[in-house]
Formats: structure tokens, C-alpha cells, sequence
């Protein structure tokens, strides 16, 4: 075998290697460890392009209402059993028709495309309510949702979607908890 062939094919096998392990760092920093859900990264440019291309589309916003005294009275590991039942709600309610995102902390934002599915907010809202079982226990569970239709929107962009998915869920806390507002 020629050397010269070796010596320049090694550079190249470091180089793909390399940018594979670097796509691999990239994929798994849009997703959340905890939840695996995506990260507000990887969730801004596929919800952007739903956005644009669906005319039924519907951004939401979920903050878990008093979700420090889980951590706090319970545990950690308790609060990160609330934030995995939580995603996993929010994925099934999706379904095959939207893409859920763990923002940061515990709020989560979805888009959908699925007049049913935004229809149905009220059905969202009292599964995110029922008690998550840990320990042996079952843990109070609350959230605020508040949501947006792109027909909403003047100019249908994300940052604007959520900004008014946002004030509907202050809205919504305002009201008491446990509330849905759009």
C-alpha cells in the first residue's frame, strides 16, 4: 500500500470523525437529558417553520404553577419526576401533529398544526393536573397554559407567537390556578 495514499487519507479520517462527533455534541444539546424533550435551540427552528407553513398552526406556553414547593418539600428528585411527567403529557397531547419543547426550568412550549388538537386545550390542561407519583407518593401538579393561533398574528412569527402565548399565561395565572387562556 502507498504511504503517501495513508498519510493523506488520515487527516481526512480525523476530520470525519471529528465532525461526527461534533454533529452527535450538536443533536444532544437540542435536547433536554432530563426530559428529552427539545431544547428552546432545538425547538425555535422547526417550530418557525411550522409556523410559516400552517396556517391552523397554535403556539403554547406551559409554566408549572408552584413548582419551587415540590422541589423544596419533596426533593429534587421529585420535582424531576413532575418535569419528565410533564414532558411526556405534553408529547402524547402533540401526538403526531406538533412539537413539544422543555424551554428551561419548568416551562415547556409546544406548536401544533391539528385544529382537534388546539380544540382540545382543555383536555391538555386536565391531564397536566393529575398528581405525578413518586416515592410512593402522589405529588400535586398545576400549570398555566396560555396559547396563540398564528390568525392571530399580524405577521406570523415565533417570537411574537410566544410573547402572546406568554401574556395569556400570566393571564391565566392571574385568574387561579389550573387555568387555560387564549
Amino acid at each position: 500500500m502507498d504511504t503517501h495514499l495513508i498519510a493523506a487519507a488520515l487527516p481526512a479520517l480525523g476530520w470525519a470523525v471529528h465532525g461526527g462527533l461534533l454533529a452527535r455534541r450538536l443533536a444532544t444539546a437540542r435536547r433536554d437529558p432530563l426530559t428529552g424533550l427539545h431544547t428552546r435551540a432545538g425547538f425555535t427552528a422547526r417550530a418557525e417553520r411550522i409556523l410559516a407553513t400552517s396556517p391552523a398552526a397554535v403556539v403554547l406556553l406551559v409554566d408549572l404553577d408552584d413548582f419551587k414547593a415540590v422541589n423544596d418539600t419533596h426533593g429534587h428528585a421529585a420535582g424531576d419526576a413532575v418535569l419528565v411527567a410533564t414532558a411526556d403529557r405534553l408529547t402524547r397531547w402533540c401526538a403526531r401533529y406538533g412539537l413539544a419543547a422543555r424551554l428551561g426550568g419548568d416551562e415547556f412550549a409546544a406548536v401544533v398544526t391539528d385544529p382537534a388538537r388546539t380544540s382540545g386545550l382543555a383536555a391538555l390542561r386536565e391531564d397536566l393536573r393529575q398528581p405525578v407519583a413518586h416515592g410512593g407518593r402522589l405529588l400535586p401538579v398545576s400549570a398555566s397554559v396560555g396559547s396563540c393561533s398564528r390568525t392571530e398574528l399580524p405577521v406570523p412569527t415565533l417570537t411574537d407567537a410566544l410573547s402572546a402565548a406568554d401574556a395569556a399565561m400570566y393571564a391565566a395565572k392571574g385568574h387561579g390556578r389550573r387555568n387555560t387562556h387564549n
